[in-house]
């Protein structure tokens, strides 16, 4: 199909329709992660009798180190051989992660399946953001982060409910798997049938917005240079980005377990892995909006001290009320952060780079993942479970405030 420059619109009204699909498209992406959140340390424990936590937590230092890297990889791709093929590419790869979580003899093939999610994860979620990004333009993009989010996290957190009271009823595998099925045969569908290329809009965007800023042609050694250290805002941008999915690590591989270890039901246990991510997901549509209103830095900074506030109350807490608290607050100040830190990259980066800068972005951002949950891991090991909740506690603090310091308002008045 051949689109004309006269037939290209910016915005989210303008191409409504294909940026509910991409949602809907992303809501399944999410829904893949969420199929982990709540079971998995179980499985460790109960079907391969790992103790260790550092060897427990290695299923989400692979999935991070892949999705990481594969972040980087998707931004370059999706330049240069368009959106669309790269989110179908993210969905094939898929296709195993659900079977070996079901039927995997070891804890190996437990790993393994992370290696294919993680790459699946950075080819899928990394193309449904530079493709909302592409289609709305510069004006609401803060609002499109956050639906964007929106739909992965709330799917991540009813997926997430879904596999712990399927775990409650028929066991921990492989039934609570069987629902990943049904999400990469949706995904891939969605995506091949229906989901259309948007390069041709930000063509379109450079010609209209950025006519007078002529050619901005970067090396791709230049754009990581500026997006990691040299450039003041991208850089802190990924900064806090990368301790944002630390503690997100943290609390994916760490938080169950300390449920567990007051006394939680496997039912609760799923009931608070799903709290934290839907407070998340669903506080994103206000919080993607308000940073188009009131600018980016302050939500950014604000978000990570509450995140902070929430790990702390949880390695306090000893009741469901106490962790329900805390993941709350948890919920709250990382719908601050997330859709903001997107837009922001959106605000500073050139639409002919933009795509590429996203990828360095997520690529910081998603080793978060690996370090926080080697960290984590470590920390237990050595000195306890509290200890390790406390030191993610106060590098999150000390995240948003050198943010507060270092960073400049990005937002375009």
């Amino acid at each position: 199909m051949t689109f004309h420059a006269t037939a290209i619109r910016l915005g989210l009204r303008a191409n409504l329709g294909q940026f509910l699909l991409l949602l809907l498209v992303n809501a399944f992406v999410g829904a893949m992660v969420g199929l982990e959140r709540s079971i998995l340390p179980a499985i460790a424990e109960q079907d391969f009798h790992i103790l260790a936590r550092t060897a427990i937590l290695s299923f989400i230092v692979v999935f991070g180190i892949s999705k990481a890297f594969t972040n980087y990889v998707a931004g370059r791709l999706s330049d240069r051989f368009g959106r669309k093929h790269v989110l179908v590419a993210g969905w094939l790869t898929a296709i195993p992660v659900p079977f070996l979580l079901m039927w995997g003899p070891d804890w190996d093939w437990i790993v393994a399946a992370n290696l294919f999610l993680g790459i699946s994860q950075g080819l899928t979620w990394s193309t449904t953001v530079i493709m909302k990004i592409d289609l709305v333009g510069p004006q609401r993009r803060g609002l499109a982060m956050g639906l964007n989010e929106f739909s992965g996290y709330v799917a991540v957190a009813g997926s997430a409910l879904a596999t712990g009271w399927v775990a409650a009823q028929y066991g921990l595998r492989p039934q609570p798997f069987y629902l990943g099925v049904g999400y990469v045969a949706a995904g891939l569908l969605l995506s091949w049938l229906a989901v259309r290329e948007t390069r041709h809009h930000v063509t379109h965007e450079v010609k209209v917005h950025h006519a007078h800023e002529g050619a901005a042609v970067l090396s791709q050694r230049e754009i990581f240079r500026r997006t990691s250290l040299s450039d003041r805002n991208l850089s802190s941008i990924s900064q806090v980005g990368l301790i944002n999915n630390l503690n997100d690590g943290m609390a994916w591989g760490l938080f169950p377990l300390a449920f567990a270890a007051a006394g939680m039901t496997l039912t609760q246990i799923g009931m608070l892995a799903a709290l934290y991510p839907a407070v998340w997901g669903v506080s994103q549509i206000f919080t993607g909006a308000l940073s188009d209103r009131v600018g980016r830095k302050w939500l950014i900074v604000g978000g990570m001290v509450l995140q902070a506030f929430g790990i702390a109350l949880t390695a306090l807490a000893d009741a469901f009320s106490g962790f329900a608290t805390g993941a709350v607050l948890l919920g709250l100040g990382t719908a601050m952060v997330y859709p903001t830190l997107l837009a922001a990259i959106g605000d500073v980066a050139h639409p002919t780079w933009r795509a590429s800068a996203v990828g360095v972005y997520r690529l910081w951002r998603d080793l978060g993942y690996a370090v926080g949950a080697l960290l984590a891991g470590l920390t237990t090991d050595r000195f306890g479970l509290s200890a390790a909740i406390w030191l993610v506690a106060v590098l999150t603090l000390l995240s948003g405030l050198g943010a507060a310091v270092r960073m400049g308002e990005t937002r375009k008045r």
